[in-house]
């Protein structure tokens, strides 16, 4: 129990529950997403998501954690020790290894780039010349597995000092750093000339461009930002007090995390159509279009670096989580102490992520092997980012809808707080989340 600490406070909690949440997902792929979905009606359905799928996954994952007071894998085990369920922990377990090695690269670009922005690479440059510098910054082999390296060796660095001491005392610092500096640069993009055009973008429904893609896409989006599916918020929930407000706590950390993801599309839209630059960039906006949006913005020298250093936060307080989920599997199951289970587990997360590195250049030294002319990066992503979360989640639903039974998860929930809405949570989590989970897996293969 000693290795596996508690959280010190409730704010601790959420701080880092939000930590483990807010990511690149928010900072990123939600305004990408938005913005490859017609803006305003995106955001509306993204918001009905996160209450109907999110929110009910999230109190589920929380309730069991601390029912059982385990990792994920001791937690189906605690209920119900059936094959089935010990595989829905183990994939969670190995989920968080693997989405941590390949994730870690895109926060080593983040680091990357702010000290590329420091030192002025971008102060004159054209659309085309960002896209040549950022092909020439993945080309480089040795510097994409350093920036691994380091990021991954700063997120061993906190999970090894623990629960308390480590991850809720860097999240205290951390989170509200992070939305200091987001506040800052939405304030910063709102007063820009022209950002009218991109706030009426974001806030002003078109349900004329809403198709099935656009609602699995919201759906998609409600989900994965939340980190569910992989036993992150099972792990964390297993840190609480019996005596804390579940579901008071539950519901901060989705209210936090989703208006993170607001106040990206606050920050993004309005400096990109002040530039007259084109909102459906894709995935590449934040390599490819941003550098080049902050040369044409009166302080953008200053506001560059803060904006990469705002995403490397945030993908630190999420490899956190990552890290933390394999971590307290081998303290609890397998008696390891934390700073051997953080060291090992991840210095396996750093070897698996060096081909996802590479594979995103042209490594010459390496061109000629079968190896790297597979995108492990994009690979990774899809089995474990998309189809293995999505897994996860919808047994998760399943299990503490019918096996465990909603009423004892109520119950749990209850011991802290009154939890009026258990009835229609209970209704969500058996029927709705369920359903819709396996929609957002049928939009991954199609």
């Amino acid at each position: 129990m000693a290795q596996r600490g508690k959280w010190n406070s409730k704010i601790g909690f959420i701080l880092a529950a939000s930590g483990s949440a807010v990511g690149l997902g928010n900072l990123w792929r939600f305004p990408y997403t938005a913005g490859a979905n017609g803006g305003g009606a995106f955001v509306l359905l993204y918001l009905a998501s996160v209450l109907i799928i999110a929110l009910p996954v999230m109190m589920a994952e929380l309730s069991m954690g601390r029912f059982t007071q385990q990792n994920p894998v001791g937690a189906f085990r605690a209920i119900r020790d059936g094959w089935l369920w010990k595989g829905i922990g183990y994939l969670g377990v190995i989920t968080g290894v693997m989405i941590l090695s390949f994730y870690s690269v895109i926060a080593g670009w983040t680091v990357g780039y702010m000290v590329k922005t420091i030192l002025g690479h971008f102060r004159t440059i054209t659309p085309e010349g960002v896209a040549a510098q950022f092909a020439s910054f993945t080309a480089n082999p040795w510097l994409q597995i350093l920036l691994l390296a380091f990021f991954i060796i700063i997120t061993i660095w906190i999970v090894a000092r623990g629960v308390s001491g480590g991850i809720e005392k860097s999240s205290k610092i951390m989170m509200p750093i992070l939305l200091g500096i987001l506040i800052l640069f939405v304030i910063r993009s709102l007063t820009l000339d022209g950002a009218a055009r991109g706030i009426e973008f974001y806030l002003k429904p078109d349900f004329s461009k809403v198709t099935a893609k656009t609602i699995i896409a919201a759906m998609g989006q409600a989900f994965f930002s939340l980190s569910l599916g992989m036993g992150a918020m099972m792990t964390y929930g297993s840190y609480l007090k019996k005596e804390e407000n579940l579901a008071n706590a539950g519901t901060w950390v989705v209210i936090l995390d989703t208006c993170v993801a607001l106040l990206a599309g606050f920050m993004i839209f309005p400096a990109i159509f002040s530039q007259g630059m084109d909102p459906a960039q894709g995935s590449g906006i934040m390599f490819n279009v941003i550098p080049f949006l902050f040369v044409n913005i009166p302080g953008g020298m200053f506001f560059g670096p803060l904006f990469f250093a705002l995403l490397a936060l945030a993908a630190l307080t999420s490899t956190i989580s990552m890290l933390e989920v394999p971590v307290s599997y081998m303290i609890d199951q397998k008696g390891w102490g934390r700073k051997k289970a953080a060291y090992i587990i991840g210095g396996i997360a750093l070897l698996i992520g060096i081909p996802s590195a590479l594979s995103q250049g042209a490594v010459p030294a390496l061109g000629k092997l079968p190896l790297f002319h597979i995108d492990f990066f994009g690979l990774w992503d899809l089995v474990w980012g998309n189809l293995s979360l999505s897994v996860g989640a919808f047994f998760i639903a399943i299990f503490v809808g019918y096996v465990w039974k909603s009423r004892k998860a109520v119950e749990e929930i209850r011991q802290g707080s009154r939890f009026a809405l258990a009835p229609v949570w209970s209704f969500l989590i058996k029927f709705v989340s369920p359903a819709l989970i396996l929609l957002i897996l049928l939009g991954i293969f199609i």
